[in-house]
């Protein structure tokens, strides 16, 4: 019978959630890419086969058109603003590659796990801050954080295992 609390399995275990917050990265940083399109398409599927989420949420559906105006505008008159949004992209995509060092080895790497989270609760500033500035919606701000608060609860739940799995290394209870 195998221990589930074992080394093995810790890090298994370490291994599983740490694909699945690069996974999330990943997807993240993906769709800053393509914004003009999935503008577009949110947008019309708002005004079209989606409408029953625009009449329980108007605000919501007005924002999404705003933005995709906002964002079809810049994309015509000054695509320039955009590669704004490819960097967004690209620096989800570097972070992600950064999780390899404690998938590789997640006791001596502990410290990107550690970034992570500061990165995380960093969210929480910047859109308090800067979703004023910038003339964003404070719930919208709200969705914003929430992807701080999220993706800290993986993080942490990591943290706690690499932790345990560096005691079990070190014959420490």
């Amino acid at each position: 019978m195998s221990d589930t609390n074992g080394p093995r399995a810790l890090l298994t275990h370490i291994r599983a959630w740490l694909v699945v917050f690069v996974v999330c990265l990943v997807l993240s940083g993906a769709t800053a890419f393509p914004l003009v399109t999935e503008l577009r398409f949110l947008d019309s599927a708002l005004a079209g086969w989606a409408s029953p989420v625009a009449d329980l949420f108007p605000a919501l559906a007005e924002w999404i058109h705003r933005v995709r105006e906002g964002v079809a505008a810049a994309d015509e008159q000054a695509p320039y603003l955009l590669y704004g949004t490819d960097w967004l992209a690209f620096a989800h995509l570097v972070i992600a590659v950064a999780f390899i060092g404690p998938y590789r080895d997640p006791v001596r790497n502990i410290w990107v796990v550690e970034f992570g989270m500061i990165a995380c609760v960093g969210i929480v500033p910047l859109a308090l801050i800067c979703g004023p500035i910038r003339d964003i919606p404070f719930w919208w701000s709200v969705i914003d954080m929430s992807f701080g608060v999220i993706g800290i609860l993986p993080l942490l739940h990591v943290r706690r295992t690499i932790k345990r799995l560096e005691a079990a290394h070190s014959g420490r209870p």
